[in-house]
């Protein structure tokens, strides 16, 4: 295992991106702030290049490549929005991209990585080793391999929308981020310890694949089966070998949430804010929301982390969940 980053590596990586990715705004809410009772600030990388915050530890790991390394090229895997990511950041720097994507992937994310240049390699997330796969493929053809978060400089780019955010308001009482594989949690908790240590800082996944919540509390990695879950960008197995420990270090807790809640908030921010946010960009206001007793009258940071969701599944989304609600509402009848 390579060494833990640090909070001077997520300054570094700063630097790196300085020009190349999104100054995201941080957004409000008049609506949010009155119905929790507290004051809230949206990071909303759903702005960011490629519309995710995952363009910042892409660009910042692929910017680090020797001459060799960007001739041969990179591969990766990916659900979706780190594929495009790593596209992006690929085509910017001039270096040849291959992507392992599931089948089931979002088409508009699949049609993006491929917009931008990338190769993609389509796989059965179900059945079979996304991981495997890509070590092959980066072994066979001489590939520097850049896994969507257990990397070093992975995580440290991803602390800089952290880092902006702090910049913008000032200290924090609570900071909520989306916990897939960790790699955007573990790379907001090096900035949050360094920029606001009395902060609370949770991170929050679906409810369906909770291995983050059961490693935190067991004090040891889980794997889990491949989570069903609308909320596509965290359907991981398993905490990293680099983001684990950090998260166990350095964050309060990890909380759960339902789809129906995932689908109430993208209802919200697109009724009430007028942007569109995808269901695990929407992780961490539900869990905020869920919270909300123990949130009154605090400074409340909330990670947006990407919009990347096609219009048509919102809409399916937006009505199988009106359909369960005139359900429940009859039978409560």
């Amino acid at each position: 295992m390579s060494a833990l980053p640090i909070f001077d590596d997520v300054l570094a990586a700063a630097e790196r991106l300085r020009g190349q990715a999104h100054r995201t705004p941080v957004l409000r809410s008049r609506t949010a702030d009155a119905e929790l009772g507290a004051e809230l600030f949206f990071k909303c990388e759903n702005f960011q290049r490629m519309g995710a915050f995952k363009f910042r530890g892409a660009f910042n790991a692929l910017s680090r490549f020797d001459a060799g390394q960007r001739k041969r090229g990179v591969a990766s895997f990916s659900s979706g929005n780190h594929a495009q990511a790593i596209a992006l950041a690929a085509r910017l720097l001039g270096i040849p991209a291959t992507i392992v994507m599931p089948k089931d992937a979002p088409q508009i994310k699949i049609d993006a990585t491929r917009g931008y240049g990338g190769r993609v390699v389509l796989y059965d997330r179900y059945t079979e080793d996304r991981e495997q796969i890509g070590r092959d493929l980066a072994e066979r053809e001489g590939l520097t391999l850049i896994p969507p978060f257990d990397h070093a400089d992975v995580i440290a780019g991803q602390g800089t929308a952290a880092l902006e955010l702090f910049e913008e308001v000032g200290p924090l009482d609570a900071l909520f981020a989306p916990l897939g594989g960790g790699g955007l949690l573990s790379g907001t908790a090096l900035v949050t310890r360094a920029r606001a240590p009395q902060c609370k800082l949770y991170g929050v996944e679906p409810a369906a694949g909770d291995d983050g919540q059961q490693a935190f509390r067991s004090g040891q990695r889980v794997k889990i089966d491949m989570p069903r879950t609308i909320a596509d960008g965290a359907q991981t197995q398993q905490l990293g070998e680099l983001t684990f420990p950090i998260i166990r270090r350095d964050v309060d807790d990890v909380l759960t949430v339902s789809d129906d809640e995932l689908v109430d908030c993208m209802r919200f921010f697109a009724s009430r804010m007028k942007i569109i946010v995808e269901p695990t960009g929407c992780l961490g206001f539900a869990a905020a929301r869920a919270m909300k007793e123990e949130l009154r009258g605090r400074r409340v940071g909330v990670l947006i982390s990407g919009g990347n969701v096609d219009v048509a599944r919102l809409g399916t989304l937006f009505g199988m969940h009106e359909i369960e609600q005139l359900n429940a509402s009859s039978g409560a009848r």
